[in-house]
């Protein structure tokens, strides 16, 4: 059949299925399927099971029930309320200084675990009450505390890298070690952000000064250190070329699991069952929408749309920053719509060999693109942390976390863009792993 036609034939195949309800990975993969039979006919049809096996065979893949495994442990150990205590105690008498040790709280929580939603509800479930008691205005509060889990999408260990990393055939580690740069950068951005609203509108954040002394604020640091060793034994073996990044999972997860046990004391039979329980579920969601990705990555071979993207993109007469532009747009809108984990394996085999035959490098893409799917966990209506942030702070309304959240999507904008002007800024801190 005309490839023009089977494109059309596809796409109001998926759009119908979306319409009717129907979850993104059913739409995606019947409609990928439905392709490859009228492109190829049923010998390719058979064909596919073994190309999902040989893709999803991966060890790079197997890091993605690991880090999800240890972000559930640390959500449910407390930890985080000590990242918190020693945050606050750290930045009492600054303005805005709550909602600032929420955000570093955030951001130090996913560079445990890297799992967004478990950042905004560990650290939102106590970080929220302590700044609406005193007196902070509740849209502020939320939205502060919904952004910066965002953080841990950006921070290694990252869940859309290690996606990325499997579709792109880039380096994990690489892409890992290449999150921390931006990752700080927009965390500070965030907190400067923070002051500044506090600064200008007062009446955000009324809170009572208080004298923290330094004894009490060098106390907080010694609760820190198992954070500290968890971070260090993912990252720094990863970094320091002593673990790939699934065995730096592995050994994050049986350090959460000690720090649970026996540092906290927190975790029981009844914990242990709802964490496997989510990490079980969560894990085979991310994977049969990885599936789903392989099919549609195959219609899209067949189809030869990314080679005729490329084409265009060099053939067009616009230049590399416009068309780079261009995408993170589409990227935006896209994120409104679909979880930064669709985004990643519908998107990568499209747009890749296009970015590629720019002469961008597909490692510094990588970042862009978990920095641009940063805003669609922020973003409605499919904003997961929004949701998060309402099921822990009920008496806030929808329109209120919203509200609250959206500026800093313009935050979020502005680090993109410096990234995206700055390459090297992205990319010298991965260049120096050997």
């Amino acid at each position: 059949m005309e490839p023009n036609l089977v494109i059309i034939i596809c796409l109001l195949v998926l759009l119908s299925l979306l319409l009717a309800g129907c979850p993104i990975f059913v739409s995606l993969g019947m409609a990928s399927v439905l392709g490859i039979f009228l492109l190829g006919g049923p010998r390719d049809v058979y064909r596919l099971p073994s190309i999902i096996f040989s893709h999803m065979d991966s060890f790079v893949l197997l890091a993605v029930p690991l880090f999800l495994l240890m972000g559930q442990i640390l959500f449910f150990s407390g930890i985080g309320s000590d990242l918190y205590n020693a945050g606050n105690k750290w930045l009492s008498g600054v303005s805005g200084g709550l909602a600032m040790a929420s955000t570093l709280s955030c951001a130090v929580f996913g560079a445990m675990c890297g799992v967004s939603l478990a950042a905004a509800a560990a650290i939102g479930s106590f970080a929220i009450p302590e700044m609406r008691k005193m007196n902070y205005h509740p849209r502020f509060a939320a939205g502060t505390v919904a952004a910066a889990g965002a953080l841990a999408m950006l921070i290694p260990p990252s869940l859309l890298f290690i996606l990325y990393g499997a579709i792109a055939d880039e380096s994990v580690g690489k892409l890992f070690i290449g999150g921390i740069v931006p990752g700080i950068i927009l965390a500070f951005m965030m907190c400067g952000y923070e002051w500044i609203v506090v600064k200008r509108n007062p009446e955000m954040a009324p809170e009572k000064k208080k004298g923290v002394m330094w004894k009490e604020r060098f106390s907080s640091l010694k609760k820190l250190w198992p954070a500290l060793i968890l971070i260090f034994s993912v990252l720094g073996t990863i970094y320091l070329g002593v673990c790939t990044p699934t065995e730096a999972g592995a050994i994050g997860s049986v350090g959460a699991i000690f720090i649970g046990i026996f540092v906290y004391r927190s975790l029981s039979w009844e914990k242990f069952r709802l964490i496997f329980n989510y990490t079980t579920r969560t894990t085979a969601a991310v994977m049969i929408i990885f599936a789903c990705g392989v099919l549609f990555s195959v219609l899209l071979t067949m189809l030869r749309l990314p080679d005729k993207l490329a084409e265009f993109t060099v053939t067009s007469g616009l230049p590399g920053w416009g068309t780079i532009i261009f995408l993170c747009l589409i990227l935006l809108v896209l994120g409104m719509f679909v979880d930064g984990a669709t985004a990643v394996v519908v998107t990568t085999p499209i747009v890749l060999p296009a970015i590629i035959s720019l002469g961008y490098d597909p490692l510094w893409w990588g970042i862009i693109l978990v920095l641009n799917l940063e805003m669609a966990v922020i973003t409605p209506p499919v904003g997961l942390n929004l949701y998060a942030i309402k099921s822990i702070a009920q008496d806030i309304s929808m329109e209120d976390i919203i509200r609250g959240a959206l500026p800093f999507v313009i935050v979020e904008m502005i680090c993109l863009a410096l990234f995206i002007v700055f390459e090297d800024l992205a990319l010298w801190l991965p260049n120096m792993m050997h």
